[in-house]
């Protein structure tokens, strides 16, 4: 069980926090701490529902397994592009995140965080491209590196707190919530990871609710004090400090040579999870090709084994986000609701291909799931197009691999 929680933990806290505890608080004021409790709350029903989907159906295919089996090859088709665009996409804010915390460390403008992203991002391609890969004990230091700069972040901001920072408290109202929560989703992307580690738990039916509570309690515990010391702190307000509002709790408590040990620990964290994502968003692309569900190319493998135009796919994707941030000034802020809807979007088919798979007591905490995540997709607003575009491309990658596979 130790290691199932360590594996779970690893999967939810991710170099996202670093960035969006700040743009969160900027969206609802302190109302944020609605936003937060309302996403950990909503983890305990989708937690519980993935758990019971990958201790009944364990494999590693994951959402698109569960989707595939409840609604048909679609489906599941479907619900595979939605994670690799989302993880994809992912590959632009992760990177992104470290340049803020270098640009800030080194006292540069904001406009070199593309740059740096850019560093970052090269590496994880070029490793992956070599076929290196980090083992399981590495991902977990960083989700241990990741869980110990929030409990830094929470100490070191309780004696800066002012309660004067807690009014007005819902200064953007209702949507101001709504739209912060539909950022969070990508914070909180993970619950659905267990399925795919199912596998690997020798009493699975045993172990891993028991590691699913855990994990739960853990991540709450952890996101909650993160963001009651930002809003507490008012280290948020604009689009620059939201970026690198932990650094700068860390820099007024305790001086400006920590806040650029957070920047070094923030390279490490992102090279760690951009490295770890690239390696599995491509070998979804891989496996989405050799179903039919991608074209060909994807399925090609270099001298070291590696899906090396897979793994380009993914790193063009992440690259192409950059040099919108570079050119256009997009930020983590302005790209996340895409990777953040595609998520929701996968939770709400993985939660109804669960309603309709299960009877009795599971088919109602799979029903709940579903209800709680309907209520937050109002909020998405235009974004909720992005879905449906990515599903009308996957139908149509899937009818010319089609096509092409009838010619041979």
């Amino acid at each position: 069980m130790p290691q199932g929680v360590a594996l779970y933990v690893c999967a939810i806290l991710g170099a996202g926090v670093l960035a969006f505890p700040g743009q969160v608080a900027s969206l609802a004021g302190p109302a944020a701490l609605i936003a937060w409790g309302f996403s950990a709350l909503m983890g305990l029903p989708m937690a519980f529902t993935f758990a019971a989907l990958a201790a009944r159906f364990p494999d590693a295919g994951g959402v698109a397994t569960f989707a595939a089996k409840a609604f048909g090859p679609s489906a599941g088709g479907i619900a595979g592009w939605w994670y690799f665009i989302a993880g994809s996409v992912g590959q632009t804010i992760v990177p992104l995140t470290a340049g803020y915390y270098v640009a800030s460390a080194l006292g540069l403008r904001q406009h070199w965080a593309p740059a740096i992203a850019a560093t970052v991002l090269a590496i994880a391609v070029a490793a992956n491209l070599a076929g290196l890969k980090l083992g399981a004990r590495v991902q977990i230091a960083l989700a241990i590196g990741v869980a110990a700069i929030l409990l830094s972040v929470i100490l070191v901001a309780l004696p800066q707190i002012s309660f004067e920072n807690f009014t007005p408290f819902a200064p953007h109202g209702i949507p101001g919530i709504g739209q912060a929560i539909v950022v969070l989703f990508f914070a909180f992307a993970g619950w659905e990871a267990i399925a795919h580690l199912s596998g690997e738990f020798r009493d699975v039916r045993r172990t891993l609710p028991r590691a699913t509570l855990l994990t739960i309690l853990i991540v709450s515990v952890l996101y909650l004090g993160v963001a009651f010391a930002v809003v507490g702190t008012h280290s948020s307000g604009t689009r620059a400090l939201d970026r690198i509002s932990l650094g700068v709790i860390i820099e007024h408590g305790l001086g400006l040579s920590a806040n650029g040990v957070v920047a070094i620990a923030a390279v490490v964290i992102c090279l760690g999870t951009t490295n770890a994502f690239v390696a599995s968003v491509s070998r979804l692309g891989y496996a989405l090709a050799r179903d039919g569900w991608a074209p060909a190319l994807l399925t090609r493998r270099n001298r070291q084994g590696a899906p090396h135009h897979a793994i380009l796919a993914v790193g063009a994707i992440g690259a192409a986000g950059l040099l919108g941030a570079a050119l256009f000034g997009w930020g983590t802020d302005d790209i996340v609701f895409v990777p953040s809807v595609l998520v929701l979007a996968t939770y709400v088919l993985g939660t109804a291909a669960a309603a309709r798979l299960f009877d009795r007591g599971l088919r109602v905490l799979a029903l709940t799931a579903v209800v709680l995540l309907l209520v937050t997709v109002p909020f998405a607003g235009w974004h909720l197009l992005v879905p449906p575009a990515v599903a009308v491309i996957a139908l149509l990658a899937h009818g010319i691999a089609g096509a092409a596979r009838k010619r041979r």
